[in-house]
């Protein structure tokens, strides 16, 4: 599983077109600008699980679903106060969004790691679960991936205790306010069994079999002392990330045929105001500065990762310190072009990985920090903007749309907005 090798992912800058939209994957604070920031409320305290109590339901409120694996906890806790539209000539909030691709906890600590960031900034993330990585292995044969043969997989199987972990991992983070998206489960990205080349049909197989593996652990897994996953994930579920952003224009078809809001997984975008593709917000990771070349880099860890050092995740440790910095620069670089000019969204896609030494998640953590409790500023899941999005007046979201990569708006937003 930890082989990248294996994967034939191929990073690259937005200046290299042939790689462009290729990913590597495996395992805000309020302000007065209404609705869509996050709620600051008690968090509660641990127990020896690491689960937080209080965050959820007294037990008789919980309704088992299926075989007990997940359950109907009711509302989730922490999420922030219900959006409103923009009132006229307002400037627009400026949302972030990190989001973990796979979101499977393999022992370096860095699920948990990334949690805590959160709730010391009042932030709320998306993260796109694998359903594989809730699958043992030796029930691998359940899975039936397209054009693949039974029980492959490009990014193998997690152990049982990393199962485990990615559980307790999983169900805090949902108590504690994150989205559970879905990254699909075999992550293929090369030859005739390429994602790139599924069908809408196998799009939904391969969905469907993600459900079953996060509704069904329990049954697969034989575990009868653990506690559920505490929402129910067919209507948790509203949007994803392909494997290396491929595969979006069938996959599209089955997203809005199952009522998704968004898709995240278009192979590269800009620093402006999004649009949608059949009726599904369309939140494609987008071109940042990337210090020191000349072209733009996508704003994803292993897309810098490759840049940095051709895509080995074991490069020359002496460079680490200044590919740490670039990498943070990076992300800063981006989020103060939208911040300061058009106000676009912000999107960041990470792994749960220690490439490089670990140097993008020292990256992220601090891009994070200075990001958090700027005026204006919402971190926020996907899910969460979308929201956000769906409230607004279709004219006022149209008007944004005319500012380009690092426009503001001539004359400052009031009158930008009285503009006919």
């Amino acid at each position: 599983m930890r082989d990248i090798s294996r994967r034939g992912l191929l990073g690259a800058g937005l200046g290299a077109a042939a790689a462009i939209g290729v990913a590597g994957c495996s395992s805000s604070g309020g302000s007065d600008t209404g609705g869509a920031g996050p709620d600051k409320g008690a968090k509660g305290e641990k127990g020896a699980d690491g689960a937080v109590k209080g965050n959820g339901p007294a037990k008789k409120d919980v309704r088992a679903i299926g075989d007990g694996s997940t359950a109907d906890t009711g509302k989730q806790p922490h999420q922030p106060s219900a959006p409103v539209p923009l009132e006229p000539g307002q400037k627009p909030p400026q949302f972030v969004i990190f989001s973990w691709d796979g979101a499977g906890e393999v022992g370096n600590g860095l699920f948990p790691r990334f949690l805590e960031l959160a709730r010391e900034h009042d932030a709320k993330m998306t993260f796109f679960l694998s359903g594989l990585y809730l699958l043992p292995e030796s029930k691998k044969t359940l899975y039936r991936p397209p054009n693949n043969p039974i029980g492959a997989s490009d990014i193998g199987y997690l152990t049982d205790g990393h199962i485990k972990e990615t559980l307790k991992g999983v169900r805090e983070a949902w108590l504690d306010g994150h989205e559970i998206g879905t990254h699909f489960n075999g992550h293929f990205c090369g030859g005739s069994g390429s994602v790139g080349n599924w069908s809408p049909s196998q799009w939904q197989s391969e969905i469907d079999q993600s459900i079953s593996f996060v509704t069904e652990w329990r049954t697969n897994t034989g575990w009868t002392d653990l506690d559920p996953l505490p929402f129910d994930y067919r209507k948790e579920l509203v949007g994803g990330r392909t494997p290396c952003l491929l595969g979006q224009d069938n996959l599209l078809p089955t997203a809005k045929k199952l009522g998704w809001r968004y898709d995240a997984s278009s192979p590269g975008g800009t620093q402006v105001w999004p649009t949608k593709r059949m009726d599904v917000w369309d939140l494609p990771l987008q071109g940042i500065p990337f210090p020191g070349h000349s072209f733009e880099v996508l704003s994803m860890d292993y897309n810098i990762l490759a840049n940095q050092s051709q895509n080995s995740t074991k490069g020359m440790p002496s460079r680490y310190p200044g590919w740490r910095n670039q990498a943070t620069q990076s992300y800063l670089s981006g989020f103060q072009r939208a911040y300061e000019t058009n106000r676009a969204p912000f999107y960041i896609g990470n792994h749960f990985e220690e490439w490089n030494g670990g140097i993008y998640m020292d990256a992220v953590e601090d891009a994070l920090k200075h990001i958090a409790g700027k005026p204006d500023v919402r971190l926020v899941s996907f899910r969460q903007f979308v929201d956000w999005l769906d409230v607004q007046d279709p004219a006022v979201l149209a008007k944004l749309r005319t500012l380009e990569v690092g426009q503001a708006p001539e004359g400052g937003w009031n009158a930008f907005f009285k503009q006919a």
